[in-house]
């Protein structure tokens, strides 16, 4: 299934009393392209991501998904168009490995050699033998394994879009620098438009094409992610300083 763009168009989002936690963001996601927002906590990333899905219905402005408003789809529909990534992977602890991948075909009536052929290939594109691991339960798995599980299950319908919410920021160093370079080469077989919410910087730099800064609800830089770390946007180098901060002596 092709990939389709994302545009935000002039979005806004308040709280009662008018306190803004968007204020007119315009962006366009190109087809095929990621794109990493960063920002401090709170500044608005993860409320403008779930903008394109439909959990989050912007105050003013308009979401546009493959050039209609996110408004026109079914809600159903736009939802199960569009992969979902969290940091808690939302697995249900009661199923197993292969249920949770099949979900979505399950909860669209597939027939169940379908539904099996399909967790099959899903997890077997985020590095996960079925065999081995198609009977296990959840709480059997590492956090590693139960995040591949969660992206597995979230490319199941073979969505348009891949919404990517601080996916891997309860890992550790090691396991987080394993999930990065596996969802890297996954990506470039995928084809998928992906928007990713992160803390990292250096994940924004590894995994995205484009690195758009969020402060206050506002857009303060929006750079090609080889040119964040030479940005003399004051805000970046605040961001970039803040990461890769100098040792003491």
């Amino acid at each position: 299934m092709a990939a389709v763009g994302v545009e935000f168009a002039k979005v806004s989002y308040a709280l009662a009393g008018s306190h803004f936690l968007l204020r007119d963001i315009s962006l366009r996601l190109e087809a095929g392209t990621t794109t990493a927002l960063l920002g401090r906590s709170g500044s608005g990333k993860t409320t403008l991501l779930r903008m394109v899905n439909g959990l989050v219905t912007p105050t003013s402005g308009e979401v546009r998904v493959g050039e209609r408003p996110a408004g026109a789809y079914d809600v159903v529909a736009l939802r199960r168009s569009i992969g979902y990534v969290i940091q808690e992977t939302g697995l249900f602890p009661h199923m197993t490995v292969e249920r949770n991948a099949g979900m979505a075909l399950e909860l669209e009536g597939r027939p169940r050699a379908e539904i099996t052929k399909r967790a099959a290939e899903v997890l077997g594109l985020v590095g996960m033998d079925f065999a081995e691991f198609a009977a296990r339960y959840p709480w059997q798995l590492s956090g590693g394994q139960r995040q591949r599980v969660g992206l597995a299950r979230a490319l199941a319908l073979e969505p348009h879009i891949l919404l990517m919410d601080e996916p891997f920021g309860a890992l550790d160093p090691l396991t987080r620098a394993e999930m990065q370079t596996m969802l890297r080469e996954l990506l470039k077989r995928v084809g998928k438009t992906v928007l990713l919410v992160t803390h990292d910087l250096d994940e924004a730099l590894y995994l995205a094409d484009r690195v758009v800064f969020l402060a206050h609800g506002e857009v303060v830089a929006d750079l090609a992610a080889r040119e964040v770390l030479t940005s003399d946007n004051p805000q970046v180098k605040d961001y970039v300083s803040a990461v890769h901060r100098a040792v003491p002596a």
